[in-house]
């Protein structure tokens, strides 16, 4: 986990690389969609996503329709907090991932920079600064899969992560099953989003946001402890 010394492009909160062992879990394929989080609207357990003209970002960057129109039902819901997240994410019977087991199912077991290998990212691999003008749908963009096949975790939307953020944690993380510093003010968050330079696509990039703080391309997907039914 982490990048590596020699890694020029790395920032700080990304050393020392450090090995980790994580149990066994499962993890959603892609972002949870705006149909998917309707679901749970609709049971009452969530939050109804609106439109306001009013206030900035009230749905995606290019379409006011964006939570209404059946024709965006498979883009990422957006504009959503941590907390949003992680109740979605209970009563789906799942939980947000740890900031480890997120990078596990972006880049595998080997040091690649990128979901899909060492290639450079470009449009046919990740929905990032200069490619689509908004998000893209959740199960867009194969050629970017990860290892085990879960998309879109470089660019479109960041996704929250259940850890607390602290950039010196590496230095002192336990070896087996991390989950982040006990208390912070800041969560992380994982994968760039749609207007992201290539930088922060890489799958060892990290970055604090306030899990309050709802944006445009802050989304999310689910995790899932083997153990669990």
């Amino acid at each position: 986990m982490g990048a590596s010394e020699a890694d020029s492009e790395a920032t700080s909160d990304e050393k020392p690389q450090h090995r980790v062992y994580l149990d066994a879990f499962g993890i959603d394929r892609t972002e949870v969609t705006n149909a998917m989080f309707a679901k749970c609207v609709a049971a009452g357990a969530c939050h109804e996503r609106r439109y306001s003209p009013y206030l900035w970002g009230v749905a995606s960057r290019t379409h006011p329709d964006y939570y209404a129109s059946p024709v965006y039902a498979s883009y990422p819901v957006i504009m959503l907090d941590g907390d949003e997240a992680a109740a979605y994410c209970r009563w789906a019977g799942r939980r947000l991932p740890s900031e480890a087991e997120w990078e596990k199912a972006a880049r595998g077991t080997d040091t690649r920079a990128y979901p899909w290998g060492a290639a450079e990212p470009d449009c046919s691999r990740a929905n990032f600064f200069g490619c689509a003008k908004d998000t893209v749908e959740a199960d867009a963009l194969p050629d970017g899969a990860s290892p085990y096949g879960a998309l879109n975790m470089a660019g479109n939307v960041w996704e929250w992560t259940a850890d607390w953020y602290a950039a010196d944690y590496y230095a002192h993380s336990p070896e087996r099953n991390p989950t982040g510093p006990a208390s912070g003010q800041e969560h992380t968050l994982r994968g760039g989003g749609l207007t992201t330079l290539k930088n922060h696509l890489r799958v060892t990039s990290r970055v604090g946001g306030v899990y309050h703080w709802a944006d445009g391309e802050a989304g999310f997907r689910c995790a899932l402890s083997a153990a669990a039914p």
